[in-house]
């Protein structure tokens, strides 16, 4: 995609936030679910197949552009995000990373255009940061695998007619050497979705329970070969991370300019609020470090485009931008005051959004450790 072209399409996403879904966010909020014209929409403007390869027709974005177009869809509600969120990063990178050409030209189309709404089935009761002690098993038997085990936790389930599943190819090896990723069709039989859980925040994007009893899944549909579901994990993640981390700084961003707006309207001691040095250090701070955040996500992301590896850099990215957009919707409603606790102006919402940054795609525990691993490895 050419610059005038990506320029183009970043202005129609922020138009598209502003004039239609801003105007929803409350809505969305009290019946939990996403209008089917929005993601009517999102599919018409190319949401959904924001990094599929144009010859699968999607935009084939780079992650540095699908970065820019992430920063806009933070500028709401992040339940709206995640309508695409899958079908963009985790649910549908490993086939495009491991897939094979049959696979692809069978999924990566109707993915394109949000036909099929992908899920990333990987968290289970037992395994969560822990990912690599998954107890769901895969059986070879004859030209299927045969699929036994609970997900728990996992995004768009209910809408998801494609799965790709984590499970355990080869129970006598223990952690990550054992486990294998499928491609899992929602139709085949043994296939069963839970209620949507109730969560703090984001209502309008769901996580379901995904039960698996005796499913025979093709032993075509397996990504890659036995034993590298880890791999592909580790490979989607990576992407993933960058991109909650620009979700991150939209959410910031937006944060900030209804706190500066507001403290230029609400006046206090007979003048506004924002004239008092420690409201204008709050909003000063946050500046700064969405500012900051802004800059590690392009910075990754072009690293990436350019072909290195940013195993380290995404999740630096990941962990600061996650933990700086809490410190921001925090000092948000402390410059709203009373009316940031109520629900008028929406901002105890985006307090109450923005806590799942810093867990989903590798909780910040997870970071730092990954972080760390990643320095002691270099050479010294």
């Amino acid at each position: 995609m050419d610059a005038e072209t990506r320029t183009q399409l970043i202005e129609a996403v922020r138009r598209f936030v502003q004039e239609k879904l801003r105007p929803l966010e409350r809505e969305v909020a009290e019946t939990d679910e996403i209008p089917a014209w929005v993601q009517k929409e999102m599919g018409e403007l190319g949401l959904y197949g924001l990094s599929i390869p144009e010859e699968y027709g999607g935009l084939g974005l780079s992650m540095e552009a699908e970065c820019l177009v992430v920063f806009e869809l933070g500028q709401v509600s992040p339940a709206f995000r995640s309508t695409i969120g899958t079908n963009v990063g985790i649910g549908s990178q490993g086939l495009v990373m491991f897939g094979s050409d049959a696979q692809k030209e069978r999924y990566l189309p109707q993915i394109a255009t949000g036909e099929i709404v992908t899920s990333f089935a990987l968290t289970e009761p037992e395994a969560g940061s822990d990912s690599a002690s998954v107890r769901t098993t895969a059986r070879l038997d004859a030209a299927h695998y045969v699929i036994n085990g609970t997900k728990r936790y996992i995004t768009n389930a209910d809408r998801a007619s494609l799965f790709t599943v984590m499970a355990r190819t080869d129970p006598d090896k223990k952690g990550a050497s054992g486990v294998s990723a499928f491609l899992v069709p929602r139709d085949l039989d043994g296939i069963a979705i839970g209620k949507p859980e109730k969560k703090m925040g984001q209502q309008g994007a769901h996580i379901c329970d995904v039960m698996f009893e005796n499913v025979r899944v093709p032993a075509e549909n397996i990504l890659g070969q036995e034993g590298q579901g880890f791999r592909v994990a580790m490979q989607v993640l990576d992407r993933g991370r960058l991109h909650i981390s620009a979700m991150c700084v939209g959410v910031a961003e937006r944060l900030i300019e209804e706190s500066v707006a507001y403290a230029a309207e609400r006046r206090q001691f007979g003048e506004p609020i924002g004239n008092f040095q420690l409201v204008q250090a709050m909003l000063a701070d946050s500046r700064t470090e969405a500012y900051a955040a802004r800059c590690m996500v392009l910075d990754a992301a072009r690293r990436r485009d350019a072909g290195e590896r940013i195993t380290q850099e995404a999740a630096c990215a990941k962990l600061f931008a996650s933990e700086m957009v809490g410190r921001v919707a925090d000092r948000a409603v402390q410059i709203f005051g009373g009316a940031g606790y109520v629900a008028d102006h929406g901002i105890e919402r985006f307090y109450r959004d923005v806590r799942i940054f810093r867990i989903y795609e590798g909780a910040s525990e997870i970071q730092r450790l990954v972080i760390a691993r990643e320095m002691l490895k270099q050479p010294r």
